[in-house]
């Protein structure tokens, strides 16, 4: 048998995303992309949502948590945000999480979101907001798309 013979395996035809070299990301702790001036969502699932309780001392009281924390959209759940667009625990003075052990899926995986890397554009206009884009750790393709997946695997379980 020789070695240099080629894989009888059938080729992928699902081209590589523009990022297969890798993207650097180091968090600065900014917190742009916990703040206004625009409203959104940080969807939550159950699991996140008992988390988060706990860490702000709501373990036995669930339904008081979310009715202060936690907005029904739809069929879908996210954390309640302050008039100006900041998310509901960052914290005005420090500016800093204050469920960061304990914040969501969607907050863990940022900036590598599927919006956010769509092209070489989407990614250049998320860090003019975000200065930890481009900058420290390169994740390989292979960490990008293990994140992209879980942030998606939360999307899934939230709706």
């Amino acid at each position: 048998m020789n070695p240099q013979l080629p894989s009888h395996e059938p080729p992928s035809h699902e081209p590589e995303p523009w990022y297969r070299s890798g993207l650097a990301f180091q968090c600065t702790g900014c917190s742009n992309c916990c703040s206004g001036p625009e409203t959104g969502f940080v969807w939550v699932d159950e699991q996140e949502i008992q988390a988060i309780a706990n860490v702000m001392g709501y373990q036995n009281d669930l339904d008081g948590f979310e009715r202060k924390f936690v907005r029904n959209v739809g069929a879908r759940k996210s954390l309640v945000e302050y008039s100006d667009g900041d998310c509901i625990f960052l914290d005005p003075d420090s500016r800093k999480c204050s469920v960061y052990d304990a914040r969501p899926k969607q907050c863990r995986t940022w900036p590598f979101w599927k919006a956010n890397l769509h092209s070489p554009q989407t990614w250049a206009q998320t860090a003019k907001n975000c200065p930890g884009c481009n900058r420290g750790k390169i994740y390989s393709l292979e960490q990008i798309t293990r994140i992209v997946n879980q942030d998606a695997n939360a999307d899934a379980n939230a709706s």
